[in-house]
């Protein structure tokens, strides 16, 4: 499994692969990672992940069938169990609680479609008040003939509508914990 090194692999605030968790992946997989640093607590920017569970906040238009995904944040979809359904195509395989979630992409036209895509987002505390939202993701070479070209497109895709999703997440957890705009690494 290669990372990259610039786009569309890699985007926004430095992260340590190292420091990446390593689930188990499609064979041929390659990582592109999204991170941006915003003015809130870990525990609000893991609320927001948890929010996923009910919409992708990312182009609402495209990939949420014109429905704007919701502005309040539910405490109780903090209440996970693998299994459960995250942006429609999604299903969570892993979590700890309060940090990190992974998701594994749903079986049938998903998987076609996209492959057998694994993400797992991360809320990182940097200060008190700082946190860093890291989304890691582990693409598969699409079909047989033109996998790597079909990733390669993917992955820039993937890279606009991941960016809107950090940004949409990164504000609405600052607006909550009443921060500066101060997220980093994705203007």
């Amino acid at each position: 499994m290669a990372g990259g090194d610039g786009l569309p692999w890699v985007w926004g605030v430095p992260v340590e692969p190292a420091g990446l968790p390593t689930p188990e992946v499609a064979p041929g997989s390659r990582l592109a990672v999204r991170a941006i640093a915003m003015e809130a607590p870990r525990e609000v920017g893991f609320l927001w992940l948890c929010q996923m569970r009910r919409a992708p906040y990312s182009y609402d238009w495209l990939d949420n069938f014109g429905r704007r995904s919701p502005r309040r944040a539910d405490p109780s979809l903090t209440d996970l169990a693998v299994g459960q359904s995250f942006m429609t195509i999604f299903e969570l395989t892993d979590f700890t609680d309060g940090e990190s979630l992974t998701l594994r992409m749903k079986a049938g036209r998903p998987t076609r479609i996209f492959g057998a895509i694994t993400l797992h987002y991360r809320v990182e505390t940097i200060t008190g008040f700082r946190s860093r939202l890291v989304a890691a993701l582990w693409m598969p070479p699409i079909g047989r003939v033109l996998g790597k070209p079909l990733r390669y497109l993917l992955a820039w895709g993937d890279l606009l509508m991941m960016r809107k999703q950090l940004l949409t997440l990164a504000a609405l957890a600052e607006r909550d914990a009443g921060g500066r705009r101060g997220i980093e690494g994705g203007r």
